[in-house]
Order: C-alpha cells, then structure tokens, then sequence
C-alpha cells in the first residue's frame, strides 16, 4: 500500500461544513478502522484539511475522497491529492533511511 496525501481547501459555509461534520468524521473513522486512513485533521484556522490515505493506488485515493460526505455536500472546493514518499519519521518504509531520494 502507498500512502497518498489529500489536501482540502473548504468552501464559506461554515454553516454546511459544521452540519456535515458528524458523517464526515464517521467516514473517516470507518477509513481508519479499516487501515485506509493513516492521519487527517483540519489545518488551525479551518481553512481546509490533510488526509493521508493508505492505498493501492491513486485511481483508489481519489475514490475514498469522492465518497467524503463533505464532498458531496460541497464542502470541499478545491482538493489535490499527491502520492508521498516517506523517507524519515513513523511512516517511513521502502524509501526510508537507506533509500533516501
């Protein structure tokens, strides 16, 4: 499995993001249960959010971020979602110490 980082940017609706927040974060602990969800939290001034998928591949990342409720509650305006490669720290597996890039 490939760790995959999606970054969110949220609409204005605060209102729409505070009321899809309890499925939202249901869909995430489910994610995490299942150990396709290693890490997510929203950035401090709730601008947006980081989720680190675990994954197959990017065709798979990008299918666990389209069914968060927030996006199809239009939450989300913007979101990328990059393969990441980690090298150093908890995550750190085939690329780590001996193959650092």
């Amino acid at each position: 499995m490939a760790k995959f980082v999606a970054v969110l940017e949220f609409t204005d609706a605060e209102e729409l993001r505070l009321e899809t927040r309890p499925r939202h974060r249901e869909y995430l602990r489910g994610l995490f249960d299942e150990g396709k969800l290693a890490m997510s939290g929203p950035w401090g001034d709730d601008t947006g959010a980081m989720l680190i998928y675990e994954a197959a591949d990017m065709e798979e990342a990008e299918r666990l971020l389209a069914a968060d409720p927030y996006r199809a509650a239009g939450v989300v305006a913007e979101a990328k979602i990059k393969e990441w490669r980690v090298v150093l720290g908890a995550f750190a597996g085939e690329y780590g110490e001996n193959g650092l890039h």
